[in-house]
C-alpha cells in the first residue's frame, strides 16, 4: 500500500510533521499477518529518501476483521518535496478508498476505488505559488501471495486522475532471519512528465514488540536526474 499513491518522489520540507508521524504507523498493510490478529484496523505510514523524500501515514479499516474477507477502506495523507529544473515542488496529498478483499489459501487480493486530492506549491526560478488544489478518482490494487511455504510475493498499482498518475511496486522474497528477504522494483509517473524508476533489496515483516516493518534501500533513476542515485525506504503498521 502505500508507501502510498503520489510516486514518493518529492523531497521532505513542508510535510517534516507528517513524516515523523509516518515513522510510528505506516501505509504498508500486511494482510497476511493477520492470520493470528484478529484486529479491525491497522495503522501505518512510510517514509522514503532519496534526491526527494516522500512520507505517507493512514489507516486501514475492515468492517469484520482484517483476516477475513469482506469490505475494506483505506484513508491516507501523504506529503513531501521535489526539486525539478528552476523549480522546486511541494506536494500535499491525501485520499480515501473504499474496497472488498478476497482471503484464499494463498494469500490476499484487494481492490479499492474513492476520491483523492493534492495540493501543490511551487518556488523559484521558473515561478512561484500555490497552485488550484486538484481532485480526482484514485483506482487501487494489491496482492501479497505465499507462491510456496517460507516465500511472498507483492503486486500493487495505484493510479489517480487529480494529478494523472501512475504507481507500481512489486516484490518478491524468502523467509529469513525472521522476515521476508528479496529483489523489489517500482515505477511512478505523473502529469509533469517526471517519471522515476528504482531497484532494489528489500527485508519485510520483521518485528519488533507490536510493531512490524518493511526497509528498503536500492538504486534509482529519474527523467529529471543525469544519473542516477540511491534510495532508502520504512515501512512500520501496528493494529489497533
Amino acid at each position: 500500500m502505500t508507501r502510498a499513491g503520489y510516486g514518493h518522489t518529492h523531497r521532505l520540507t513542508l510535510p517534516r510533521a507528517v513524516a515523523w508521524t509516518a515513522i510510528f504507523v505506516c501505509l504498508w498493510s500486511d494482510p497476511l499477518r493477520a492470520e493470528t490478529n484478529p484486529a479491525s484496523l491497522l495503522l501505518f505510514g512510510s517514509l522514503e529518501a532519496s534526491p526527494s523524500v516522500f512520507a505517507t501515514t493512514g489507516a486501514k479499516l475492515a468492517l469484520d476483521r482484517l483476516d477475513r474477507e469482506g469490505f475494506v477502506a483505506l484513508a491516507s495523507i501523504g506529503a513531501g518535496r521535489r526539486t525539478e529544473p528552476a523549480l522546486v515542488r511541494q506536494t500535499i496529498g491525501f485520499a480515501a478508498v473504499f474496497g472488498y478483499q478476497w482471503v484464499r489459501d494463498w494469500g490476499v487480493a484487494a481492490a479499492y476505488v474513492g476520491p483523492e486530492g493534492s495540493v501543490e506549491v511551487l518556488s523559484g526560478a521558473a515561478g512561484s505559488g500555490i497552485l488550484p488544489a486538484r481532485l480526482g478518482l484514485r483506482l487501487h490494487g494489491e496482492v501479497w501471495a505465499r507462491p510456496s511455504e517460507g516465500t511472498l510475493l507483492t503486486a500493487t498499482l495505484i493510479l489517480g486522475s487529480a494529478r494523472t498518475s501512475a504507481w507500481s511496486r512489486i516484490s518478491w522474497g524468502t523467509q529469513l532471519w525472521g522476515a521476508y528477504l528479496g529483489p523489489e522494483a517500482t515505477l511512478y509517473g505523473d502529469h509533469t512528465g517526471y517519471a522515476k524508476w528504482s531497484v532494489g533489496l528489500h527485508a519485510t515483516d520483521f518485528k519488533i514488540g507490536r510493531f512490524s516493518f518493511r526497509a528498503s534501500a536500492g538504486y534509482q533513476r529519474t527523467t529529471e536526474a543525469r544519473s542516477g542515485s540511491p534510495y532508502v525506504a520504512f515501512d512500520v503498521w501496528t493494529p489497533w
